[in-house]
């Protein structure tokens, strides 16, 4: 076994910084909840044997990303073996709204997540990275391994099916950016 390439604190650090984007990567993926703490523990394990052989020529994050990417790949393929059902990933709106506001919100956070759970997993990824974890294009290009103008198509092609989708169950979409309305923020 190779030395530790940074201490427990360092690392510490680094597992703080990319815990929750970790989590969100594993949950749109479709990793049931009740497994996402051991899948998250998963990815940070292989995180911390890897780290040595981390050669910087993308991020930290979309280096990150894509072992996280592939252990909830690995993780749908057992439960689909098990033949168990994969649990539909909602995130829980954080607005203090009446309960008609938060029923709608939910019924558009559970239909999007039913539209991303139904896309073609190139288009979802690149939707997800861009538009709901805030990467550049640049970024999803080199998380996914694919040139930009390939990232951009993907992402054009995920925002015109999402959009389709939503316009058949009546939902409009508003100008707030996507992440900004799933994370229940102001948006720009």
């Amino acid at each position: 076994m190779h030395p530790p390439v940074c201490s427990a604190a360092e690392f510490r650090t680094l597992f703080d910084q990319q815990v929750d984007f970790v989590w969100r990567v594993l949950r749109r993926y479709g990793v049931p909840d009740r497994e996402l703490e051991d899948v998250c523990q998963e990815v940070f394990l292989i995180v911390f044997r890897k780290l040595g052989e981390f050669e910087g020529r993308s991020t930290l994050r979309t280096w990150i990303y894509s072992i996280a990417a592939r252990v909830a790949l690995v993780s749908r393929r057992k439960a689909y073996v098990k033949r168990e059902l994969l649990e539909s990933p909602v995130d829980e709106p954080r607005t203090e709204a009446n309960q008609e506001e938060l029923a709608t919100q939910r019924r558009a956070l559970t239909l999007v997540d039913e539209v991303l759970s139904a896309m073609d997993p190139e288009k979802r990824e690149a939707f997800v990275l861009y538009e709901l974890e805030g990467m550049s294009v640049a970024e999803v290009a080199a998380a996914v391994g694919v040139p930009e103008n390939t990232a951009l198509y993907r992402l054009h092609r995920a925002r015109e099916e999402l959009a389709q989708r939503l316009k058949r169950a009546a939902v409009v979409p508003t100008s707030r950016p996507l992440h900004a309305r799933l994370a229940g923020g102001t948006g720009a």
